[in-house]
């Protein structure tokens, strides 16, 4: 393959490389965006998962509470004694109203800290698809350098077939199409 050194390649060749710069640069700035929507994502379903367990322990005090109230009732009647059944069957179901609210408020918790870690989920693969993207723009731009240094054709176009691969990467960032 004959070299010219002043062929119209070099236009091109500076023209890719100013193209590639461009999309490398964009990769990096989609990259660490979704990065920090991942760990947000992932402090945000924490949170959640703490709230959860907040609720849970709530649940079980009151569930510890009317079973102990269940057992003092059944107690007393046994024994015959002088009975406050009214209000323990109050207390009692007060505190089942109370469980079946946290009840509830777990499954509402659970439900929103699972959604975060979906979120967290899909922006940990956009994040690493546009990490490869920027590798493959960035070898594409070191070999489009040499080959302009060096004036060799065929440094530059192996050099874009890594951009190719780059690019293809930058694109699925967007659109996760594989």
């Amino acid at each position: 393959m004959a070299e010219e050194p002043n062929g119209k390649w070099l236009n091109y060749l500076a023209l890719t490389t100013v193209i590639l710069a461009v999309c490398a640069t964009l990769s990096t700035f989609k990259g660490a965006g979704y990065s920090t929507r991942s760990v947000l994502s992932q402090t945000l379903a924490a949170n959640q998962w703490a709230y959860y367990q907040a609720k849970s322990i709530k649940s079980y005090l009151y569930e510890i509470q009317k079973e102990a109230l269940e057992l003092e009732l059944k107690k007393d009647q046994i024994k015959g004694a002088k009975s406050f059944k009214e209000e323990y069957e109050k207390k009692i179901d007060l505190y089942a109203q109370k469980i079946k609210k946290y009840e509830g408020e777990k499954a509402e918790t659970s439900k929103e800290a699972k959604r975060l870690e979906t979120l967290r989920d899909d922006a940990q693969r956009h994040s690493g698809i546009f990490g490869i993207a920027v590798i493959f723009l960035q070898i594409a731009i070191l070999l489009s350098s040499i080959a302009a240094l060096m004036k060799k054709k065929v440094v530059w176009v192996i050099g874009m077939g890594a951009g190719v691969v780059g690019l293809v990467y930058f694109v699925n960032g967007f659109l996760l199409f594989f």
